[in-house]
Formats: C-alpha cells, sequence, structure tokens
C-alpha cells in the first residue's frame, strides 16, 4: 500500500501573504480522496521526533536557536516565514514524516511525504521557508539504522537545493543531484555533486532529454540503494516562482520517468513534494497530484 505522510499541523495561524503556498498542503489529499486515487488509510500522521536526528546534518546551535525562537533578526528574515513554536514543530513533523516515509519505502518502493522538500535549510541556517532538511535529516537516519548505505538525492525543483548541497558537500555516501534554474533563486549556488542549470523558458523536450540521459547514467554510475526524489512542480510555466517553461503533462512526464526508473532497477524511493507556486491552486494541486497517481499505477 502506497504510505503518505500528512499531518492537520498545518492548520496554523500564518500572515496573509504566507497563506497561499500552505493551501495545497489540505486541497491535495482531499483531491487525492475525492478521486479514488488514495483513501484514507494511505495516510499516516508524523510526529515530533527525537531532537538526536537533526544533529546528524544540523549543528545543535543553529538547531536550538530554532527550537528556542533566538535566531538573531538577520538569520530570522532569511527563513521567510514569522517564527512561531507552531512553525518550528511543523518543521520537525515534517522531517519526521520524511523519515517514516523512508522506512516504508524500503518494504513497498515508493511512499510519499505531502510536504517536505525543505533543500534550502543548510547545516547552521535556513533560507526561503526551509528550516530543517527533511530529505538531508531521512537519508542519513536510513545509514544510522543501517538501512542504506548509498543515497541518491534527485532534486528537480526549480530552485537549486543549495541546502542540501552545502550538508553533504564532503559526504561521499550522498549524491547531491539537483536541476534547477540557472536564473531562479539561489543566485549564489552551491555546488552539488552534479549541478544542471536550465535557461529560461525551458520546455518539455529540452528538459525531458536532459533527464533521460542523466538519471540513468547516474544510477549505473553511483549504484544507490535508495533515491529521495523532490519533485517540486514550479517547473511550471505558470509557476510565478520559476522561469521555466514546463507544461503540466511534462512535469507529469518527468515524474512518471523518474518513478519508472525507480521502480525498473528496484531502487526504493521517497518523494516529497517541494514547490508549486502557480497562480492558481489548482494547477498546483492537479501536477502535485499527478505525482500520486504515477506512484499508484507505477509501483501497485
Amino acid at each position: 500500500m502506497l504510505k503518505i505522510a500528512h499531518h492537520p499541523i498545518y492548520h496554523h495561524p500564518l500572515k496573509e501573504g504566507h497563506r497561499f503556498p500552505m493551501i495545497k498542503y489540505d486541497l491535495l489529499p482531499e483531491q487525492l480522496i475525492y478521486e479514488g486515487t488514495c483513501s484514507l488509510d494511505n495516510f499516516f500522521e508524523p510526529e515530533i521526533p527525537d531532537n538526536k536526528h537533526f544533529f546528524t546534518v544540523h549543528e545543535p546551535d543553529y538547531f536550538f536557536d530554532l527550537l528556542n525562537i533566538t535566531l538573531d533578526q538577520k538569520a530570522a528574515r532569511k527563513i521567510g516565514f514569522p517564527l512561531s513554536e507552531v512553525l518550528i514543530e511543523r518543521e520537525m513533523v515534517i522531517a519526521d514524516g520524511t523519515m517514516k516515509a523512508s522506512e516504508f519505502a524500503l518494504k513497498n518502493g515508493i511512499a510519499m511525504n505531502i510536504a517536505g522538500g525543505t533543500h534550502h535549510a543548510f547545516s547552521n541556517r535556513g533560507e526561503a521557508f526551509c528550516m530543517l532538511n527533511d530529505q538531508a535529516v531521512a537519508a542519513k537516519y536510513l545509514q544510522y539504522k543501517n538501512l542504506a548505505k548509498k543515497v541518491l538525492i534527485v532534486d528537480l525543483d526549480v530552485h537549486q537545493g543549495n541546502g542540501t548541497a552545502e550538508i553533504f558537500a564532503n559526504d561521499n555516501s550522498v549524491f547531491t543531484f539537483s536541476m534547477h534554474g540557472k536564473s531562479n533563486y539561489p543566485f549564489i549556488k552551491e555546488s552539488s555533486d552534479l549541478d544542471i542549470a536550465l535557461e529560461n523558458d525551458t520546455k518539455d523536450d529540452e528538459f525531458l532529454s536532459i533527464l533521460k540521459k542523466t538519471l540513468p547514467n547516474l544510477i549505473e554510475s553511483e549504484q544507490p540503494d535508495f533515491i529521495y526524489y523532490l519533485c517540486g512542480v514550479d517547473v511550471l510555466a505558470a509557476d510565478k516562482l520559476g522561469k521555466l517553461g514546463m507544461s503540466l503533462e511534462g512535469c507529469k512526464e518527468r515524474d512518471r520517468f523518474v518513478l519508472q526508473t525507480c521502480f525498473d532497477t528496484k531502487i526504493p524511493v521517497m518523494c516529497s513534494m517541494g514547490g508549486g507556486y502557480s497562480k492558481d491552486v489548482n494547477i498546483v494541486v492537479e501536477a502535485h497530484a499527478n505525482t500520486f497517481r504515477l506512484a499508484q499505477e507505477i509501483f501497485y
């Protein structure tokens, strides 16, 4: 059974300008259940994990400043959200969801997190709505439990996974691959193990051609035994924070290729949803829903 991390902690007050990106976390499971792609049995509620899991990738001083909301104003501004205990709790729960979904993926081939993809969280700071790096924490969690040795992170969000790149810069047990918009945030990039920067308005054919040449070769050369897939839908032409030119169908084909490749190579994959900021929230929900539909189609 496809297992999906979701938690009602997303219902918390935010300033008006921050509410829109959060709506999709409620609408997406509602859509999946309404259309019959998923049932309530597919969903599980993560919890606040032990602090020790965060120390594998985040510096303790940063973590406790975050937890106690004692970050200096400059550091807090870079995160972008007004900090609160509920917001920090939400971020910790997201990481727990990704850790537990990783174990479900080992059993079932695939698992999902409705949220996650907090790839702008560095070892010692947060940026761009990301505070704790869920896939980084989960990767080290699997390795600590001897459930995976070599991990491949496939980050196809429109923004480079700069925090993830920094965290694993000197860790050969995790290979970071980011395919992103060249002129998108972050404007000063970190160095992933493999970065592919795309020009503005890159459309389906070019994006998919590059991906289909790259991913199989990476799997062949790196021989991962677990894959994290950050499947942000901010690659869409309609996205207000992205600069690429992909269609809904192209984005779906991107997901199909990644998931089918994982299925064919028998490598477990855990998916975090990442970004999606089209003006029409229905487009965002439809693009994310496609990922779940494909997971059911390919793996079940």
